[in-house]
């Protein structure tokens, strides 16, 4: 990372040429370390103060050499495409990413259905409840009900799923042991 600055008497034109120039070198350049991304941001956003300046000064008359040309403005540079792309495709990218997340997930908890088999992926306190078939090896616990209404109990010694997995996040599945 470097800071570069150049100081002098600058008539509109030259300043104006200047600022661009630099400028540019920084949206090309200026990402390249861990603190840049912070930094080259703040180093353009300071360039605007000599650039309005440079702006508010008359064309240049006489001399003892010829003005420098502007050139193009810096939205016109190919450098200005270094920082403008990743940009535009973040500004993109993160609705892109909400309206995904609207369409594949609706948020809601699953469903256990009842006479459904499942196994717990999980540990008993943090159930990970998946639904297989009720003949694969792997088949742990039968659904043989769910209790919707405040203070019902399971029959027996079957047990209590997580609520997470009611369709309001609020109804128990009661689950038989297949073994």
């Amino acid at each position: 990372m470097r800071f570069l600055s150049l100081r002098g008497p600058f008539c509109r034109d030259c300043g104006l040429s200047t600022v661009r120039d630099m400028s540019a070198r920084t949206l090309w350049q200026g990402w390249w370390g861990p603190l840049s991304v912070v930094i080259t941001p703040i180093t353009l956003l300071a360039n605007l103060a000599p650039w309005g300046r440079f702006r508010k000064l008359a064309a240049p008359v006489g001399g003892f050499r010829p003005a420098l040309a502007p050139g193009r403005p810096l939205t016109r540079r190919p450098e200005a495409l270094v920082f403008l792309v990743p940009m535009l495709l973040v500004a993109v990218a993160i609705p892109a990413l909400f309206v995904t997340g609207l369409v594949v997930g609706d948020g809601s908890a699953p469903t256990l259905p009842v006479g459904a088999c499942v196994r717990n992926e999980g540990n008993w306190a943090d159930q990970d409840l998946q639904v297989i078939d009720c003949g694969a090896p792997g088949a742990e616990y039968k659904v043989t009900g769910r209790l919707e209404k405040a203070g019902s109990t399971c029959e027996g010694g079957d047990y209590l799923a997580d609520p997470k997995y009611g369709p309001d996040g609020a109804t128990i599945s009661c689950l038989e042991p297949l073994h």
